[in-house]
């Protein structure tokens, strides 16, 4: 058996390989869930471009012999600055999707963040990896919020991630063009898409029909499961245009454990988070998937980590590279979360797939550490950078030292 997964893993040197794997693997609608972003694709195209328009500045015969990459986070000493992000229907893409990815971080040493669109029970995921993180999407009612939040600590989680940049659904015609719909509809089209990708047909969606039945959303409320292919399951994921602060507020007296908000990219929005307590924050936009035009959230890092002092401050969005993580950590992030490759990984290998593209990463941080001059992460800051065109937000004034 563990043949397979490495003539699976042939050919993926960087994480950026598993996205044209995984294409040949998914059918083209869950394929294009995945990978796809709102309307014009503006936002996911900027991700990639912030990147490019920062360049090192390295130093040189420094010892570099001492390199370490553990990065704290929340009270805990991570293996690398970098974990999974949230992503839903994880075990549409992969057979038990969410418990490969939860149980691969927590070897590899990293936090995985489980997504409350999930199709697996949060209580069966903290149970396979303890040290993972939930994000929910709120409902709309204040008591069915309360009460995910009281399932959440039942269930054992000790960090609640709440999204907050999804008031509405994005436009997401790109979805249909690709033939995803949601409620998922069992007509010819994806009949014949699951006939010419047998490997997944067999391998993830037979699999999970025999063991465990008809896929459902497990985790949007204490009370309701919603099969994959209900009509109502749009009115399920929706209904969150009225939240406000004041409902933030109301699960920070609730929630005992560290609390996240995730999904901001406005400074006075991490201002108004460190003064309600929260315990970090994640700067995002959603990897391009909600509002199409929101910058990246690489640009507004600079000012975020003035707004937000001390408080830990997280960042996801167009994440490929190891240098990526490294640019990230000097504009002021303490941590750097990464999605769709993990999802591609996942589909195409399981947990060796995940495994192998957090070995890439973490190899790829090593490298660039010793060839940035540094042994320690918090060696890194806007010393280490310059800007390739005038203008990028924290760099303006950047001058070469005589």
């Amino acid at each position: 058996m563990s043949a397979a997964p490495s003539r699976r893993l042939r050919g993926i040197y960087a994480l950026d390989d598993f996205e044209p794997a995984a294409r040949r693997h998914l059918p083209r609608p869950i394929f294009g869930y995945v990978s796809g972003a709102a309307e014009t694709g503006a936002s996911l195209r900027d991700n990639r471009d912030a990147f490019d328009e920062i360049g090192f500045v390295p130093r040189v015969l420094n010892n570099v012999a001492a390199r370490s990459q553990k990065q704290a986070l929340l009270g805990r000493e991570w293996s690398s600055p970098f974990g999974i992000a949230p992503m839903g229907v994880s075990a549409l893409t992969a057979y038990r999707g969410d418990i490969v990815l939860a149980g691969s971080a927590a070897r590899a040493g990293i936090p995985m963040i489980m997504s409350g669109s999930s199709l697996t029970r949060m209580e069966d995921v903290a149970a396979a990896a303890p040290d993972s993180w939930f994000q929910a999407y709120l409902p709309p009612t204040a008591d069915r919020i309360a009460a995910l939040v009281d399932r959440v600590a039942r269930s054992g989680f000790g960090t609640l991630v709440v999204t907050v940049d999804s008031a509405v659904r994005g436009n997401v015609e790109n979805y249909s063009r690709a033939g995803f719909t949601s409620p998922l509809q069992p007509d010819l089209k994806l009949l014949w898409q699951g006939l010419t990708h047998p490997r997944w047909s067999l391998g993830t969606f037979a699999r999970t029909l025999a063991t465990s039945g008809m896929p459902h959303f497990e985790n949007a409320d204490t009370a309701t499961r919603t099969a994959i292919v209900a009509r109502n399951v749009v009115r399920e994921f929706s209904g969150r245009a009225h939240l406000d602060w004041d409902a933030i507020a109301r699960i920070r007296e609730q929630w005992r454990g560290q609390f996240v908000l995730k999904g901001i990219l406005h400074p006075e929005d991490g201002r108004k988070a460190r003064a309600m307590g929260l315990d970090g924050v994640i700067v995002s936009n959603h990897g391009g998937r909600q509002l199409d035009g929101a910058v990246s959230p690489l640009r507004v890092l600079p000012a975020m980590r003035a707004a937000v002092g001390e408080l830990p401050l997280m960042v996801d969005s167009g994440f490929r590279r190891g240098s990526d993580v490294l640019k990230a950590l000097a504009l002021g992030a303490d941590f750097v979360f990464i999605g769709r490759p993990f999802n591609y990984a996942a589909s195409i290998a399981g947990a060796a797939g995940v495994a192998h593209a957090a070995a890439l990463l973490a190899s790829e941080i090593d490298a660039c550490m010793g060839l940035l001059g540094i042994n320690r992460l918090d060696e890194l800051g806007p010393v280490q950078l310059m800007p390739r065109r005038a203008g990028f937000p924290g760099l303006e004034g950047w001058r070469l030292a005589a």
